[in-house]
């Protein structure tokens, strides 16, 4: 569980944003004494705030110019950035479109502080194989909510109107406000429409990419006709989904089975399609049939190319099935409220959905994510 810790190298983007953060830093502390009102709004009322301004000049003062392990440096630039940033937070929100120049400036500074922590990350080299899943898995959390925290800023800050863009403290309330709406819409857009959609479509053009393998005419037919098939609307093919399945969820399963099933199915014959002739002479060497040939190589050696449709499907299905529910659907559906919230004015409502939807298909797309380094664990991409 040891994590090598040599001294910081000092990049020059590095040397750049620090040294950048202080002379900022500075030029703010100069600035808010000039200006009484900036000093006595953001400097005075708020010890917090000032603490925590403190100890993000004595951070970034220390990464500057003394040689510190990157863990250190990491731990101490996080954990200022933050904590600047939320009292930053906090002293805004009661003075909505009042800020100044100097807290402007401190943003800024905790934005630097936070490129820095995130870029030494990127760095870190641990010889734990857990502490590099948890080093990998902390920089695009740590972006995440470094693009919530400048959201939340920016629009309360400037004062943006709710109706444009909603803060996602606002977000956050509703979706602890409206947690049985918000399941029931999961309910019948991703468990229903998606998810039985996703396995029919995916499974069909997998067997019948099976097929076309064996019979030479069908890719000569097929193949085309899919490729036309795909360049196909989703405003085109869901009205008539609509029709013919109804406005209840098999309308929209439709739809999410025509966007998965030729993705599915061009993906397996190129893969099916990657073993080369020497491969094929080897096999023919061990008087393997079709069948042995097939399940023993040619498809292992069509893994990577399945899961990359299946995770190229994995988001393209949630899609389909959002935008089919403006289409006619019953009062409950994810698609069904983003549509219905935006004409009430309900933002935040709408902010909610989708980022329910959001979570949804990245946890999905994780899914098959894992399933693909348990399955091709022998492919470079995965060893690498």
């Amino acid at each position: 569980m040891s994590v090598a810790q040599p001294a910081a190298p000092k990049t020059p983007v590095a040397r750049i944003l620090s040294t950048g953060a202080l002379g900022v830093a500075v030029a703010a502390s100069l600035l808010a004494v000039i200006d009484g009102e900036s000093l006595e709004l953001y400097l005075i009322d708020t010890p917090s705030l000032a603490l925590a301004v403190g100890a993000a000049i004595v951070l970034l003062a220390a990464y500057r110019f003394a040689r510190v392990g990157r863990v250190y440096a990491c731990l101490g630039l996080g954990a200022g950035s933050y904590a600047l940033a939320f009292s930053l937070i906090a002293l805004i929100t009661p003075h909505t479109g009042d800020a100044g120049a100097g807290f402007w400036a401190y943003v800024v500074v905790a934005w630097a502080m936070a490129w820095l922590c995130v870029e030494e990350m990127a760095a870190l080299e641990p010889r734990d194989p857990m502490l590099r899943r948890l080093v990998s898995l902390a920089i695009p959390l740590t972006f995440g909510i470094w693009l919530l925290i400048l959201w939340q800023v920016l629009v309360v800050g400037f004062a943006v109107p709710r109706v444009l863009l909603p803060p996602p403290s606002e977000v956050w309330l509703r979706l602890l406000a409206s947690p049985e709406v918000l399941w029931k819409d999961f309910q019948q857009t991703f468990l229903k429409g998606v998810l039985i959609g996703y396995a029919i479509g995916c499974a069909s053009g997998f067997l019948i990419a099976i097929l076309v393998d064996r019979v030479p005419f069908l890719r000569r037919g097929l193949l085309p006709i899919g490729n036309l098939v795909s360049a196909l609307p989703i405003i085109g093919v869901a009205p008539i989904m609509v029709m013919w399945f109804g406005f209840d969820w098999p309308s929209k399963a439709a739809v999410v089975i025509i966007m998965t099933f030729f993705p599915m199915l061009v993906n397996t014959v190129t893969g099916l399609a990657a073993a080369d002739r020497i491969q094929h002479d080897l096999m023919h060497t061990y008087a393997a049939d079709h069948r042995q040939t097939l399940v023993k190589m040619r498809l292992p050696m069509a893994m990577p190319f399945i899961f990359n449709a299946l995770k190229i499907n994995s988001t393209l299905a949630l899609i389909g099935a959002i935008v089919a529910e403006f289409f006619g659907t019953p009062i409950v559906g994810m698609g069904f409220r983003i549509s219905t919230e935006v004409g009430r004015m309900n933002i935040d409502m709408v902010w909610a959905s989708i980022a329910v939807a959001a979570l949804a298909g990245s946890l999905f797309y994780g899914l098959v994510a894992l399933v693909e380094r348990v399955v091709t664990f022998w492919h470079p991409s995965v060893r690498g």
